[in-house]
């Protein structure tokens, strides 16, 4: 390893050492990556300048703060983390996406006052003066929830990030280099042809998948389509929509575009002038789970940037079977088995440990054929089991990770790889601390059966929910008052910040659906926006509304956690299950 491979991290650096053929058939190690233009997208953080620094065949977005995003050719990765002003280099990581009887169990007030001086006596907020923004799939902008009374759109700005340019409508936002931007007047232009082809003809973002226009329903919908049963928590706030995404063969997006869509956010704030509330639904199980990757850190600085709020869902692997841990202790060798189910393609498992621990791993085939112990080569070590390759890479500490990973990639021979009941084997050598931690691949990325036959659904929040300074938000069934088991868990260690925060309705939430109408959603997706609303309403209160100005970041999250309500069954506050309960919008606002 050079002393500038330090300053790359780890899975990037495995990734460049990987052949195409793995690239191609692995889960992670081509995120980012554009075969065709031999081109790798990612994330630095720098100091000092950028400006005028790189070559003209790289694409560069600076971001805040000291991030940027940088497209350049594959062989020229290790130029750039020569380069003296970068400080560390990471590869994107996929994301995955995971109201009226919500509305209630959250404890908002069913009234609708208009002047504020009515709000107070009669307890009611609605999030006007308020922006939510939505980071996710799109919207169905033809949705009446969307609309106001008269049919003009409530939301001031779309961002496209799968748009092109088309005939005179769009730009590309200013300071970005993807994507189309539709301004509010645009968006109503679509909409007074009083057709949805002829409004896509004008404005062609589309929500194929319908997860945002369901997250924003939960959060922001006024509930014209239902008569107003089934508005969302801040039904006449301001929106601002994000279509996250380039298009690409698998769908998914990535997280550099989560950083450029929060930079995009909190500018267009700015240039409103409004407090946001934005929410972030997705997620992924790659990181050690501690809040150190680039992204949690930028969203850690972007949460101290102007009057806002961010919340972020915990994502729905709490009962997956991703995730295990263990404690080693000298002469006590441990054993960690899991499934491999038939017919699957991708598989890696990522091990966290102190750094100060040694041990030796075996890997051990489900027809008892082992390799190991697996040796500690300079750069990626490959090995061959029955049809399964593996290639292992031990990674060293960094300066924002002090802690070591060593990242186990199963590659099929063919196309599937080889089922049954794997084992590894581990034998401690040193011990210091003895603790380590075990997560495979994300459960959307994986069959229903493959799985630790041990598992702890302790430590599943994902990325990045496990940002510091965000607002993390987990799931409860409203109706029968108790923890939804898929909802991502926080550390069980009493050395950690107790997370989630809070819980929130996360089963069978009814709200609005791609086409009109309404449709009953579940997962924690789904319960992060009634959060994001509540958050729009209490700055609202503060705000506009002049009862307290510096009503936003940590002291709404404070308020929240205030207000939260106990659910039966737990005896102790917080916990890594609910935080410090559920949800209630009128206990979190002051008397």
């Amino acid at each position: 390893m050079t002393e500038d491979d330090q300053k790359i991290e780890n899975l990037l650096n495995l990734a460049m050492d990987a052949t195409q053929e793995e690239r191609q058939k692995s889960e992670n190690l081509a995120e980012g990556y554009d075969e065709r233009e031999q081109a790798w997208e990612v994330i630095v953080r720098y100091s000092g300048t950028l400006t005028g620094q790189f070559p003209p065949n790289w694409d560069v977005v600076q971001l805040s703060g000291g991030y940027a995003i940088v497209t350049l050719p594959l062989r020229e990765i290790r130029v750039l983390a020569s380069l003296p002003q970068i400080e560390y280099v990471e590869m994107p990581k996929r994301l995955y996406f995971a109201l009226d009887a919500g509305r209630v169990a959250s404890c908002v007030p069913v009234g609708r006052m208009s002047q504020p001086e009515q709000r107070q006596a009669e307890g009611d907020y609605t999030g006007q003066g308020i922006l939510v923004a939505v980071i996710d799939s799109g919207v169905d902008y033809f949705h009446p929830d969307f609309r106001n009374e008269d049919g003009s759109t409530r939301i001031m700005a779309i961002w496209d990030q799968t748009g092109t340019l088309h005939a005179n409508v769009g730009r590309v936002p200013a300071g970005f280099s993807m994507g189309v931007e539709y301004t509010q007047e645009e968006i109503n232009a679509a909409l007074e042809t009083g057709n949805r082809e002829a409004g896509y003809a004008i404005v062609p973002e589309l929500d194929t998948t319908g997860h945002g226009t369901e997250v924003l329903g939960i959060a922001a919908g006024n509930g014209r389509a239902s008569g107003g049963r089934y508005r969302g928590m801040a039904p006449e706030s301001e929106l601002i929509v994000v279509k996250l995404g380039t298009p690409r063969k698998n769908g998914f997006p990535r997280t550099t575009e989560l950083m450029q869509s929060l930079e995009y956010v909190m500018r267009k704030a700015e240039e409103f002038r409004r407090p946001v509330a934005v929410n972030i639904s997705i997620g992924n199980v790659y990181g050690s789970h501690r809040g150190t990757s680039l992204l949690e850190t930028y969203i850690d600085m972007m949460a101290n940037r102007g009057r806002n709020v961010i919340v972020v869902g915990t994502g729905n692997e709490g009962n997956t079977g991703g995730h295990t841990f263990g404690q080693l202790a000298l002469g006590r060798p441990e054993e960690k088995e899991f499934l491999i189910s038939d017919f699957e393609t991708v598989m890696n498992i990522q091990i966290w440990k102190d750094y100060a621990d040694e041990f030796e791993i075996t890997v051990i085939h489900p027809d008892g054929r082992r390799i190991g112990p697996l040796g500690r080569e300079v750069g990626t070590a490959r090995y061959r089991l029955g049809n399964t390759d593996l290639l292992v890479y031990y990674g060293e500490p960094s300066p924002y990770q002090g802690r070591q990973e060593i990242y186990l990639d199963f590659i099929p021979e063919e196309t599937y790889l080889d089922s049954g009941v794997w084992t590894i084997f581990l034998t401690p050598v040193r011990v210091v601390t003895g603790g380590y931690q075990m997560w495979m691949v994300d459960a959307r990325a994986r069959e229903n059966g493959t799985r630790f036959l041990r598992p702890s659904a302790d430590a599943t929040m994902t990325v990045p929910s496990t940002a510091s300074g965000v607002t993390a938000v987990g799931a409860y069934d409203a109706r029968s008052n108790s923890y939804a088991p898929f909802s991502g868990r926080g550390w069980a260690e009493k050395s950690f910040v107790p997370r989630p925060d809070l819980v929130a309705p996360g089963v069978d939430v009814t709200t609005t659906a791609v086409g009109g109408g309404y449709v009953s959603v579940s997962g924690t997706s789904f319960a992060a926006p009634f959060v994001t609303g509540a958050a729009a309403l209490l700055m609202q209160w503060g705000i506009v509304d002049g009862n307290d100005p510096y009503l936003y970041g940590e002291k709404v999250r404070a308020y929240l956690r205030r207000g939260a309500r106990q659910l039966p069954g737990f005896t102790e506050y917080p916990n890594n299950q609910l935080g410090y309960g559920a949800l209630c919008v009128r206990d979190s606002l002051p008397d």
